[in-house]
C-alpha cells in the first residue's frame, strides 16, 4: 500500500444479523433518511407563520406522505438506475431488476419519483403542491447524508485515483490504487453543507412563496453534484460520456454531470419566477 494512503475501514455491510434475517447499512441510510425527513417535516409543518396564505398540512398529512415519498424514492431511484446507468446488463437479466438489496440507486431517479409522488399526493389532499416540494427539499439532505455515508461504508461508487492525496483510501474492490473517498465529499456536500443551507433558508423565507425553497435545493444540489463528480470515478459500464480524466482531475463528463445540468436550469428558473411572486395563489384560491 501506498504510503499516502490510508487503510479502508473493512465495516462489515450487514449492521445486524439474525440466522438469514439480514438488515444492512445500506437500508438503514434510507429508514433513517425518511424517519429523519419526517420527523423535521412535521415540526415545519406545525409552523403557522411559515405558511401564512396557504393551507397548513396536518399532522397526519405528514404521516402519510411519508409513504408516498418512500415509494417513490424506491421505485424512480431502481428505475433511474436502471435506465440511466446499466440497461444493458438489466435487459439481458430483467429479474436482476427485483434486487434492490444488492444496490444500484440512482439520484436522479429517486428524486423525480419523489416529486411525482409528493405532486399526486398534495392534489389528493388539497394542498399546495409547490409548497409541499419546498417542504420535501428542506428535509431531503437528511437521507443524502446517510445514503452517502453507506455508500462509502458499502466501499462503492469510490473516487478517482489521488496517488499524492494524503487522505486517499485503498477500496477492497478498486484495486490497489489510492483513491478520492468521494462519497465522503458527496455526503459534506449534498448533505451537511445543503442542510445547512437549506434550514437558513426555510427560516428566512418560510413557504410564503411556493417553489423557490425547492429551486434552491434543486440548484444547490446539482452545483454540489457536478463539483463531487469531478473526484468520484464513472461508473465502469459507461466510463465518461465526453472527454476523458487527466489524473485525478480532469475535463471528463460523466453521466451524474450530464443529469444535473437540467436540475440546475430547472433550480435557477424556479427561484427566478418565486422569487417575483409569480407562484403566489390568490387568497380565493387557497380559500376553496
Amino acid at each position: 500500500m501506498p504510503l499516502a494512503a490510508l487503510s479502508f475501514p473493512m465495516i462489515d455491510p450487514v449492521a445486524v444479523s439474525i440466522g438469514p434475517f439480514a438488515i444492512r447499512w445500506y437500508a438503514l441510510a434510507y429508514v433513517v433518511g425518511l424517519l429523519g425527513g419526517w420527523c423535521y417535516a412535521k415540526r415545519l409543518a406545525a409552523r403557522a407563520d411559515d405558511w401564512a396564505g396557504l393551507r397548513q398540512p396536518k399532522p397526519l398529512d405528514i404521516d402519510d406522505l411519508i409513504v408516498w415519498v418512500a415509494f417513490g424514492v424506491v421505485l424512480g431511484g431502481r428505475l433511474g438506475y436502471v435506465l440511466f446507468y446499466n440497461f444493458g446488463a438489466y435487459l439481458s437479466q430483467p429479474l436482476e431488476i427485483l434486487a434492490v438489496w444488492r444496490g444500484g440507486m440512482s439520484f436522479h431517479g429517486g428524486f423525480a419519483g419523489a416529486v411525482l409522488a409528493i405532486v399526486l399526493f398534495a392534489r389528493a389532499r388539497n394542498l399546495n403542491p409547490l409548497a409541499m416540494l419546498d417542504m420535501a427539499a428542506v428535509v431531503t439532505p437528511i437521507g443524502l447524508f446517510f445514503g452517502r455515508i453507506a455508500n462509502f461504508i458499502n466501499g462503492e461508487l469510490w473516487g478517482r485515483p489521488a496517488p499524492d492525496f494524503p487522505y486517499a483510501v485503498v477500496f477492497p474492490h478498486a484495486g490497489p490504487v489510492p483513491r478520492h473517498p468521494s462519497q465522503l465529499y458527496e455526503a459534506f456536500g449534498e448533505g451537511l453543507i445543503l442542510f445547512i443551507v437549506m434550514a437558513i433558508a426555510v427560516r428566512r423565507f418560510g413557504f410564503r412563496r411556493p417553489g423557490l425553497l425547492g429551486g434552491i435545493f434543486v440548484l444547490g444540489y446539482a452545483v454540489a453534484r457536478i463539483v463531487c463528480e469531478f473526484f468520484r470515478e464513472p461508473d465502469a459500464q459507461l466510463g465518461f460520456l465526453f472527454g476523458s480524466s487527466v489524473g485525478a482531475l480532469g475535463g471528463g463528463i460523466t453521466m451524474g454531470m450530464l443529469l444535473s445540468v437540467p436540475m440546475a436550469l430547472v433550480g435557477a428558473a424556479a427561484i427566478w419566477i418565486a422569487a417575483r411572486g409569480y407562484t403566489r395563489p390568490s387568497v380565493a384560491a387557497e380559500a376553496a
